[in-house]
């Protein structure tokens, strides 16, 4: 007969807790006892850790991708794991604050789109997905891989006397050499040529040094591998006690620009204004005052009771500019449109998907006053005008190379986020280039050709469209794409390298069509570097397929100018 063996009988219960007390060295006690832990015990919260670099999915940091150009580095090719649903999440411990490293692009209503350098607070966290909340506009919660993120440093930067937040290159180290910094001062900036990671500028003698402060997968901060700081901090500590790794003595933070009454700019917001309209106001920088700050998209549309205009500033092919007070104090740009020429019905449409544009390159939209005659598009203010005046003004013609170039690469940087989001500006040119105290440049009324009627921006028209500066495609066709503003791209280089020339002098509209269709390019101006001028012939070429990008021309105008600049030091 067959026996089967029957399992060993449990103790009772009520024998464990005195039977694991004075025989606790035994651990016959697991096997017929299970620790209530691992019998009881829920996949609860668990800590949010980003993966050591050994771990993480993300490429190291000596082989982080280049941003330019196209500013965008693809995450390491991965499975796509289907996203967790919401209730199997588990909690992370609360404000993880967290950056992204790359772009992502949701695949599903539970997904979070972002765009790489956007701060994320971690919510929950699930096996390769975060559940967070982005703080950038628009916010908005969803899922997010795990690998596209790192820990965001939690130091308040900008309590920091030596954190620099909107300066570039260029700007530190004017700053640094001016005569209120020694030998030693330093200063740290984000990095212009990748997102997420900083600048260290430091004076010495005569020159600036420059080194980059890269973030690690596991969101750590190094200035030299294999030497990783979980803050900018720390970092500064160790350096500032070990300068001889760097050959450079970290003495003092950087003295921030003074103005003439002796009060000092703040950091945060280098471009000053020196109007007369701002002089006297109580208001200094090129944000609005917190109590002035543009409306709220609900209230976008503001009454022209609230809008003062004072000295006409120009005049272009959608309307005049003028300087203006916002509610008696905030100084701003009015361009004045009529609306007799503009497609009302699409008003409301456009200025809401231009308003939603927002980059350092490109000059905010404030407002808009529809009600009534002429439509009120209300704009920020840049006090040295537009690029073309500023050009052919004494103080213009005395620029520099490298400042020129400078100003090609702002303009290009602020046309490649246009291009990115799918917007035709339609009539770029120096113009519409805005500059401001500190010789930062803004790209103006981009998208603004869509709201005139079809019959007023066209060749037979009364209207004048801007023939020497438009793709022949467009000219001829009203065929405005991407490719037609780099067309407009090389006429605005041709521009600033004749600092302020009109393009095709002496030349009517219809011959200046006439000779681009036989092949005629406009010559390469004294001032103009040679690779400069290859690139404008090929923004030139007559099919629109073979003109380079936006992101293409960033990245080599910024190469050409770091190295004039190294040249120079």
């Amino acid at each position: 007969m067959h026996l089967q063996r029957q399992p060993s009988p449990t103790p009772p219960r009520g024998a464990e807790p005195f039977l694991r007390k004075r025989l606790a060295f035994l651990s016959f006690w697991d096997k017929i006892w299970r620790r209530v832990s691992q019998r009881t015990a829920s996949p609860g919260p668990r800590a949010l850790t980003p993966p050591s670099p050994a771990q993480s999915r993300s490429p190291p940091p000596a082989q982080r991708p280049s941003p330019r150009p196209a500013r965008r580095p693809s995450p390491p090719p991965a499975q796509r794991p289907s996203p967790p649903q919401s209730p199997e999440l588990r909690s992370a411990p609360p404000a993880q604050l967290f950056r992204a490293l790359y772009d992502f692009t949701a695949r599903c209503p539970e997904e979070l789109s972002v765009t790489r350098g956007d701060r994320l607070y971690a919510l929950k966290e699930e096996g390769d997905y975060i559940f967070a909340r982005r703080l950038s506009s628009p916010p908005s919660t969803g899922l997010v891989p795990i690998n596209h993120v790192a820990k965001a440093t939690p130091e308040m930067l900008s309590d920091q006397p030596w954190y620099f937040c909107e300066i570039n290159r260029t700007q530190a180290q004017q700053l640094l050499l001016s005569p209120a910094n020694a030998p030693g001062a330093f200063l740290i900036r984000p990095s212009e040529s990748s997102l997420g990671d900083y600048s260290l500028s430091v004076r010495a003698q005569a020159k600036v040094c420059h080194y980059r402060i890269s973030t690690a997968p596991g969101g750590s901060l190094y200035l030299q591998e294999g030497r990783l700081f979980p803050s900018l901090q720390s970092l500064l500590a160790y350096y500032k006690a070990n300068w001889k790794l760097i050959q450079n003595p970290l003495l003092q933070p950087c003295v921030p620009q003074e103005k003439p009454g002796g009060r000092a700019l703040p950091e945060a917001h280098p471009a000053q204004h020196s109007c007369p309209l701002c002089q006297g106001s109580g208001w200094q920088g090129t944000e609005l005052p917190s109590l002035q700050r543009p409306p709220a998209q609900d209230k976008w549309e503001r009454p022209r009771s609230e809008f003062v205009l004072g000295k006409k500033l120009g005049e272009g092919y959608f309307g005049q500019v003028w300087e203006g007070l916002w509610q008696g104090s905030v100084p701003v740009a009015v361009k004045t449109m009529k609306s007799a020429n503009m497609k009302m019905a699409d008003l409301a449409k456009e200025i809401e998907a231009l308003k939603t544009l927002r980059h350092e390159r490109l000059i905010r939209l404030y407002a808009v006053c529809s009600d009534g005659e002429p439509v009120y598009i209300v704009m920020e203010l840049m006090c040295k005008g537009s690029l073309q005046s500023y050009l052919g003004s004494p103080e213009g013609q005395a620029l520099s190379l490298p400042l020129l170039l400078s100003f090609t690469c702002q303009v290009a940087e602020g046309m490649g986020y246009l291009e990115e989001q799918r917007v035709v500006h339609r009539d770029l040119a120096a113009r519409n280039v805005l500059v401001g105290n500190d010789l930062t440049c803004k790209v103006a009324d981009f998208g603004l050709a869509r709201l005139l009627k079809d019959d007023v921006y066209s060749p037979s028209s009364g209207f004048k469209i801007p023939v020497k500066w438009t793709a022949p495609e467009a000219a001829n066709y009203r065929v405005f794409t991407q490719k037609s503003d780099i067309w407009s791209f090389g006429i605005l280089l041709y521009e600033i390298f004749t600092f302020g020339q009109c393009p095709y002098e002496g030349m009517s509209n219809q011959e200046t069509l006439r000779q681009i269709s036989r092949g005629y390019r406009l010559p390469c101006p004294a001032a103009c570097p040679a690779e400069v001028y290859t690139l404008m012939l090929r923004c030139w070429k007559d099919s629109p397929e073979e003109r380079p990008t936006f992101a293409m021309l960033w990245e080599k105008l910024g190469t050409m100018h770091r190295r004039l600049h190294l040249a120079l030091l």
